[in-house]
């Protein structure tokens, strides 16, 4: 059963559906051909710029004009190959749009309204989404894997050829048709720039302090790593209002940057005396160290310096064949306690409109991690700045 329309909406959509005579409409978009490119990608252009054939909206599907869409390393990590993805590839997760048009079935979204894309469908019925635990949905991971909507389909081609959809989003295009489980309703007063970043940086960093670690106030917290989603667990750990808030990064103007936003000290990673300062100046170690880097050095750094009884946790995502190791009598004799954490514990649905809100009432400053826009065609520099540690959250406005 088609979502009930009013006129003015029916006339929005019909008019989309009706531009191809085949069904298909036309879009620019950022596709990934190979991965392992030599940098710089300015010039080896691993992302081509091509128009491409969007399918209309199937059962439980929605049509979205993307406005804006976040440059991250979860994206670079394909390019690199440091995460096999099947090719070619529409590249991007971390979106915000508008939605154009409505598939069968959905009921809960109208032509306008704002949205903002969830990296990980939730099918609502596997056990982990039973249990409140969306991000380890069974059908989105094996949707995300084999490139496809959560329903198993595939909406975009090139000359006949089949693309693959990158984690059921591929922000990286002018519009994108996408499963209603991967979207989320927002206020649509919130710009899209500041919206899309919400749906990775901020849930999975702020979600990781929030949710994986439901870090207590007034703790003593580090964060390793401070890109965008590090920062962004800076953010949720202040808002916490920890105590000793420590910052960590080879980088001294994102540690400055740390400074800027709430961290109370902050340490150069390359130091080798940096786990050793840290355990001095918290006299042991800090109660929650967080991991943000996705190497197994950060990883190790944030176990040194984490206190006995304390918590680790990771949301960095390493090499698939990299390996942490630790001595396991630590585990037992000091209480230690190590998660994991992916797209930051969250509930989309719950999570992102109350960050939205904290973000609105001035106790989350997401906007302060926004860096430069870019153009479409803009988007291979983009990576190269990503990858040299040059910036934080880069956004394409579509």
């Amino acid at each position: 059963m088609t979502a009930a329309l009013s006129p003015a909406n029916r006339t929005v959509a019909s008019t989309r559906v009706d531009r191809v005579a085949s069904g298909y409409m036309k879009t620019r978009a950022a596709i990934l051909v190979r991965t392992g490119a030599p940098a710089p990608y300015a010039e080896s252009r691993p992302l081509e710029i091509a128009d491409v054939d969007l399918s209309p909206p199937g059962p439980g599907e929605v049509l979205i004009k993307m406005k804006a869409a976040g440059l991250c390393h979860s994206d670079l990590s394909v390019i690199d190959g440091n995460r096999p993805r099947p090719l070619p590839m529409v590249l991007g997760h971390e979106g915000a749009g508008v939605v154009e048009e409505i598939g069968a079935g959905v009921t809960d979204l109208i032509v306008g309204d704002h949205v903002v894309t969830a990296f990980v469908p939730s099918c609502g019925t596997c056990q982990p989404c039973h249990s409140g635990r969306p991000a380890l949905c069974e059908p989105g991971l094996v949707a995300n894997t084999a490139g496809t909507l959560l329903g198993g389909s595939r909406r975009l081609r090139r000359h006949e050829l089949e693309l693959n959809h990158h984690l059921g989003v591929s922000a990286f295009a002018e519009y994108a048709t996408v499963s209603r489980n991967s979207l989320v309703k927002v206020d649509r007063s919130l710009g899209f720039a500041e919206a899309a970043v919400f749906g990775c940086a901020v849930i999975t960093g702020t979600g990781a302090v929030i949710n994986t670690a439901d870090l207590p106030r007034e703790r003593t917290v580090a964060v390793i790593g401070l890109g965008g989603v590090g920062l962004a667990a800076l953010l949720g750990a202040r808002l916490r209002e920890a105590t000793t808030l420590i910052a960590i990064d080879l980088s001294e103007s994102k540690l400055a940057m740390a400074r800027n936003l709430g961290a109370t000290h902050t340490f150069n990673a390359a130091d080798p005396e940096c786990a050793d300062k840290v355990r001095s100046l918290t006299k042991g170690g800090v109660e929650f160290a967080f991991e943000m880097a996705g190497v197994v050095k950060a990883m190790e750094l944030a176990y040194r310096i984490t206190r006995r009884g304390g918590t680790t946790v990771t949301a960095g995502l390493a090499h698939p064949q990299a390996m942490f190791s630790i001595p396991q009598v630590g585990i037992v004799a000091e209480e230690r306690t190590i998660k994991g954490s992916y797209l930051g514990s969250c509930v989309p649905s719950r999570d992102i409109p109350r960050y939205i809100e904290w973000y609105q009432e001035g106790k989350l400053p997401v906007d302060k991690l926004l860096s430069e826009t870019l153009a479409l065609d803009e988007i291979n520099a983009g990576f190269d700045r990503l990858a040299r540690g040059e910036t934080l959250r880069q956004t394409l406005t579509l």
